[in-house]
């Protein structure tokens, strides 16, 4: 939990007690590989946080899954669009390897909101950071060759390439795989 504390402190101090209750919130949750963390049609019941491990977002499909994000080690995770409007989400969360999460509940989050000095804050900066991550992507899609994205990962986000398998990748930069290969084979 002091990885989450951490976190929170470099967007901005946290009284002691404000930290306690905002910890005493916070379950630990693990999930084998290839398990949904969130599934089409639920609604999102949590917040978490990543101590270990790799989160894929995907929409599924009968042809092929459409990968659209990934969370690791230390990021903030959520079905976030389903979370705020209380609606099924259209997209799967699963994790890629196994993964201990630390969650805090909608409800609870509400109550953290309107009891510490610090929760609205802390909540923001957590949107604001999912949201930056998903329009950073979105601008990259609508503005760079695929080459390029893919060139962007090896100095944006390493990670992707080292732990993410190539068919995930692709989907990810929004080619097929035999199109990834076709690119890494010039850049190689």
């Amino acid at each position: 939990m002091q990885q989450i504390r951490d976190n929170f402190e470099r967007m901005a101090k946290l009284s002691d007690e404000d930290w306690n209750t905002f910890s005493s919130k916070l379950t630990r949750q693990e999930f084998s590989k290839k398990t949904a963390i969130l599934k089409t049609g639920h609604v999102e019941n949590y917040l978490s946080f990543v101590e270990k491990g790799i989160v894929r977002y995907y929409v599924p499909s009968e042809s092929k899954d459409l990968t659209f994000t990934f969370g690791f080690d230390g990021e903030f995770v959520s079905g976030y669009d389903s979370f705020i409007t209380r609606l099924p989400a259209n997209y799967t969360v699963e994790a890629l390897a196994d993964t201990i999460l630390w969650r805090i509940s909608y409800i609870d989050l509400q109550e953290i909101y309107a009891v510490t000095k610090i929760g609205n804050t802390i909540g923001r900066l957590a949107s604001e950071g999912l949201f930056l991550k998903k329009s950073k992507r979105e601008l990259s899609l609508l503005n760079e060759s695929a080459e390029q994205r893919y060139r962007n990962l090896f100095t944006e986000q390493p990670q992707l390439i080292q732990k993410i398998p190539q068919k995930y990748l692709a989907s990810y930069i929004g080619i097929t795989p035999q199109a990834l290969s076709r690119i890494r084979k010039r850049i190689y």
